[in-house]
């Protein structure tokens, strides 16, 4: 048993929360005892309910309890512990595993924001497993509590991902924003650090749409051959999820691409401002040139240096120098308006 304190928002099992789903009805919350005994019941007469048990994996409880109760197909436990964690949805055993990635609820556009999510899923029971709370889960969670009836464990997994949907349309909301604000910057000449956010910004992205877009051949598979108990009206809903989720995804490599062309038109910026630094310094270069090549022959101590016993010979020197410096000038300019 663990100590108090060290439940990570679980019971001493690991579950976060379950509920007892019953056609056209409310959910109902129960413990982790009353599921151990549902499950035992539902297996001995069967039942025309099903249950949502969710636990936490950071609890090492949970996956005690799991084994010991709930029965599921090692494809679940492979998963869990697999390097592997693209958003898949697999069928393994007349049984969905479904691993989805999620952000967290202070989601803040950086790389450590989001987490994964393993779910097994079967005609009359449903296990769900996550290390860290995360904001699809949730909003799950909050609809189930607010009396929204679900028929189908399927139509629990279509739920979940229409609100992974509604999350990630939030986030490109939010992206969107972030970057208009810096196109608006760029536009008024005040860049700062905008081209190192901006970066980020896109690495995070890529990183969403790697982990949240589903693996199209895994759901290829399950469309084509769903389980027995799939009925044909949840694999329509979940065919029009992964849908509704590429158009998102697709939003999603829009902003990507703006935020390309973005860091292209500050990199052009940047070049354009070195290279005329760089033509104000060659310039300078130029202009200076002259006077330091008749200073350092005048400078010379040795005999026959002209005009040096004339008495206007300081003013003719001079004379000299700017001339010269005109003329070089002169052709720097117009060697730069032909270019």
């Amino acid at each position: 048993m663990l100590k108090p304190g060290l439940t990570y928002g679980s019971d001493q099992s690991g579950l976060i929360w379950g509920y007892v789903f019953e056609p056209d009805k409310a959910a109902v919350s129960i413990s982790s005892a009353q599921a151990a005994d549902w499950l035992q019941a539902m297996r001995a007469h069967g039942s025309d309910q099903f249950i949502w048990l969710h636990f936490n994996l950071s609890n090492t409880a949970s996956e005690k309890w799991i084994a010991e109760h709930t029965g599921v197909v090692d494809e679940f436990y492979e998963a869990l512990h697999e390097g592997s964690r693209s958003t898949r949805i697999e069928l393994a055993e007349n049984t969905l595993i479904a691993v989805i990635n999620d952000v967290l609820h202070n989601f803040s556009f950086q790389p450590s924001d989001t987490s994964t999510v393993w779910i097994s899923l079967s005609e009359h029971v449903v296990i769900s497993v996550r290390r860290t709370p995360l904001k699809s889960i949730e909003r799950l969670r909050g609809a189930v509590e607010g009396g929204e009836p679900i028929r189908s464990t399927v139509e629990l997994l279509i739920h979940l991902l229409r609100d992974q949907a509604d999350v990630l349309v939030s986030i490109v909301r939010d992206a969107v924003a972030k970057v208009d604000e810096i196109e608006d910057n760029l536009l008024a000449g005040r860049l700062n650090q905008r081209r190192a956010k901006l970066g980020v910004l896109r690495r995070v992205l890529v990183r969403l749409q790697r982990l949240l877009a589903p693996e199209p051949a895994a759901l290829f598979r399950l469309l084509q051959r769903p389980p027995r108990w799939v009925v044909d009206e949840d694999r329509q809903e979940l065919r029009q999820s992964t849908e509704e989720f590429s158009v998102v995804l697709s939003d999603l490599m829009s902003i990507q691409e703006r935020i390309k062309l973005l860091q292209e038109e500050i990199a052009a910026s940047v070049n354009e401002g070195n290279n005329r630094s760089l033509f104000v310094l060659t310039i300078v270069t130029v202009l200076a040139l002259p006077i330091n090549i008749i200073t350092g022959l005048l400078g010379m101590n040795v005999g026959g240096i002209p005009l040096s016993g004339h008495d206007q010979g300081f003013w003719v020197v001079v004379a000299i120098v700017v001339t010269i410096t005109v003329v070089a000038g002169w052709l720097a300019l117009r060697a730069q308006r032909d270019r």
